[in-house]
């Protein structure tokens, strides 16, 4: 079984700064991908940033790019988001999710196998 703990939500004012963090803890063997959804309020939960891990790369929404950066500690088994210029409509519980090997897109919520209980970020003045 693996856990996902998030942690560095909170309050924060638009155009500030915030930096999530995930750690995996359990029984993993290796990691495929971990990645940041997030669910504001009312809206269905989307798809905010990935890393593949091995690979090096990464992928955003369109909504985040520019602003927002993940990273990795691989000998930790934790991602990270720099949250930059941060605006009102970022608003929204952020979770984290990881998976073993590939099963689809990022975009989808089956391409994980695993998912963090959330952690709060407001953004507002």
């Amino acid at each position: 079984q693996v856990q996902l703990v998030e942690s560095g939500g909170g309050l924060v004012q638009p155009g500030g700064s915030l930096r999530l963090s995930c750690a995996a803890s359990g029984t993993i063997f290796s990691i495929n991908a971990m990645g940041w959804y997030r669910q504001a309020p009312g809206k269905e939960r989307e798809f905010v940033a990935a890393d593949s891990w091995s690979g090096g790369s990464t992928n955003y929404a369109d909504s985040v790019k520019g602003r927002f950066t993940i990273s990795r500690d691989s000998a930790k088994n934790m991602v990270y988001l720099q949250m930059n210029s941060l605006k009102p409509e970022d608003t929204a519980v952020y979770y984290c999710a990881a998976r073993s090997k590939w099963r689809g897109s990022y975009y989808q919520d089956s391409a994980w196998e695993y998912w963090g209980q959330g952690t709060q970020v407001t953004v507002s003045s």
